[in-house]
C-alpha cells in the first residue's frame, strides 16, 4: 500500500514536471515564432522608410535576438529558475568580466557591426574590397558581413576585420571607371586619333555621356608607341548591359574604328644597331 502511495506521488510529480516542461517549450516556440515573425515586418517596414536594406537588416535581427532571449527568461521562471537567474544577475560583475574576455572576439565583432550598420560605408550590392576579399555585399550580420566574389565564393568577414582594415567601395556614389591604353604608331595624325576615340567610345551602350564623361589623353611615350589611356565610367545602380560586356565593346569598337581609319598600331618594336660594319647572323634552329 505505501509502495502504491510512493509511486503515486512520483507520478503525480513527473506528471506536474511533465507539464511544466510542455508549458516552457510551448512558451519557447511561441517565442521563436514571434521572433522570426517580427524580425521579418520590422525589416519590411525599416526597408519601406529608409530604404536601407544593410541596415535594416541588421536592427531587425538585433529585434529578433532581443525577443528570444526575453522568451528564455520567461522559460526559466516558468520551470523554476528564478534562483538562477536572481544569481547571474547578483553575479553580473564578475560574470561580465569573465564572460567578456571570454568572448572578447564575438563582443568585438558585435559592437563593430553596430559602427558599420549606422555608419554605412556600404549598401546591399556594392561592389567593396576588404581586406584583400573583392565581391559584391549580401548582408551586414551581427558579428560578420558576408560578401559574394565574381568566382562564385560567399566570404565572410567578421565585422572587427572591416573595421580595422581599409575598406574600398566600387560602386558607393553610383558610378565605376574603367580604363584601356592604345599603342599608336609615330608618325600618326595624333589629335584626329583623339578625337575618333572620343567620338567611339561614346557610341558604345553602357558608356555615360553625363555627369562623368569619357578621358581620352597621351599617357606616355614608349619605345615603339604612343600610349593613349581611354577611360569611361558606368552607371553602377541602374546596369543595363555587364561591366564586362561594356569595356569590352568599348575596346574592340575602338580598334575596329581606328583600324578602318588606317592607323597602325604596332607592337614592340626592336632597334638593332651595328656599329662594327659587319652583316648579322641569324641562326634558325
Amino acid at each position: 500500500m505505501k509502495l502504491f502511495e510512493h509511486f503515486s506521488l512520483e507520478w503525480s510529480i513527473l506528471q506536474q514536471w511533465l507539464i511544466i516542461a510542455g508549458i516552457a517549450l510551448a512558451v519557447f516556440l511561441i517565442f521563436l515564432f514571434l521572433a522570426r515573425k517580427s524580425k521579418t515586418l520590422l525589416r519590411n517596414r525599416l526597408i519601406k522608410r529608409m530604404d536601407d536594406h544593410l541596415l535594416a537588416n541588421f536592427l531587425a535581427g538585433i529585434f529578433g535576438t532581443i525577443v528570444i532571449v526575453v522568451g528564455l527568461l520567461v522559460v526559466f521562471r516558468i520551470i523554476g529558475l528564478n534562483g538562477v537567474i536572481s544569481g547571474m544577475l547578483a553575479g553580473a560583475g564578475i560574470s561580465a568580466f569573465i564572460i567578456g574576455f571570454a568572448l572578447k572576439d564575438i563582443g568585438e565583432n558585435f559592437l563593430a557591426g553596430i559602427i558599420l550598420a549606422f555608419k554605412r560605408p556600404f549598401r546591399v550590392g556594392d561592389v567593396v574590397d576588404i581586406n584583400g576579399q573583392r565581391g559584391k555585399v549580401l548582408t551586414l550580420n551581427l558579428r560578420d558581413t558576408q560578401i559574394k566574389t565574381g568566382d562564385g565564393k560567399d566570404v565572410f568577414i567578421p565585422n572587427a576585420v572591416i573595421i580595422k582594415n581599409p575598406l574600398i567601395n566600387f560602386t558607393i556614389d553610383g558610378f565605376l571607371r574603367y580604363d584601356f591604353v592604345i599603342g599608336l604608331d609615330y608618325g600618326s595624325d595624333y589629335q584626329a586619333a583623339l578625337d575618333l576615340i572620343r567620338k567611339t567610345i561614346l557610341q558604345v551602350p553602357g558608356v555615360l555621356e553625363s555627369p562623368k564623361v569619357p578621358g581620352v589623353w597621351v599617357m606616355e611615350l614608349a619605345e615603339s608607341t604612343l600610349n593613349i589611356q581611354v577611360t569611361f565610367w558606368v552607371n553602377t545602380f541602374h546596369r543595363t548591359i555587364p561591366d564586362a560586356e561594356v569595356k569590352t565593346q568599348a575596346i574592340l569598337k575602338v580598334l575596329t574604328a581606328m583600324e578602318k581609319a588606317g592607323f597602325n598600331m604596332p607592337a614592340r618594336v626592336i632597334e638593332l644597331k651595328n656599329h662594327q660594319g659587319k652583316d648579322f647572323k641569324f641562326s634558325t634552329p
